[in-house]
């Protein structure tokens, strides 16, 4: 192996490590607040999207969070058995599953309101700094999806 392959090799060049124990670190400041009301993050996320607009697909779901099906309608089954959401086939295409809160996923919300506030207070970024690190991070995401889209496009 050259020098220049070693260089490259060494886990401190590598962008995909920082982004990777970031997220960890960060997922994890969202655990003692959500787990005393028995949330998961990703359900705290679905939860976010279902606040946002309720009544939507697994689909929108998935697309929202980035999430494939298989790994978000195990999660949505919970849900619906713990009480918060109500899945429904849709009657124009039996195919497509609705997501509905329900009461108990409503009342939720006003539980878990401050969340956000204490886990930013706990990532120590000046707000300009917190500004630049979410927007290069959706530009990231954004550069990623136009990338599957023209690898599609290719098959």
């Amino acid at each position: 192996m050259e020098y220049d392959d070693r260089e490259r090799m060494r886990l401190d060049r590598q962008l995909c490590f920082p982004l990777y124990a970031a997220a960890r670190n960060v997922t994890n400041l969202y655990t003692p607040h959500l787990k005393p009301l028995g949330l998961t993050y990703t359900q705290y996320l679905v939860f976010l999207v279902l606040w946002e607009k309720d009544g939507i697909t697994v689909g929108e779901i998935c697309r929202k969070l980035m999430l494939d099906n298989g790994t978000l309608s195990p999660l949505l089954k919970k849900m619906e058995q713990e009480g918060y959401v109500d899945r429904q086939r849709s009657r124009e295409d039996e195919r497509v599953v609705v997501i509905t809160l329900t009461d108990k996923g409503r009342q939720l919300q006003s539980r878990v309101r401050d969340v956000p506030r204490a886990v930013a207070g706990c990532i120590d970024l000046p707000p300009e700094k917190a500004q630049m690190l979410y927007d290069l991070l959706y530009e990231l995401l954004a550069n990623q999806d136009k990338t599957e889209q023209a690898k599609g496009e290719t098959l």
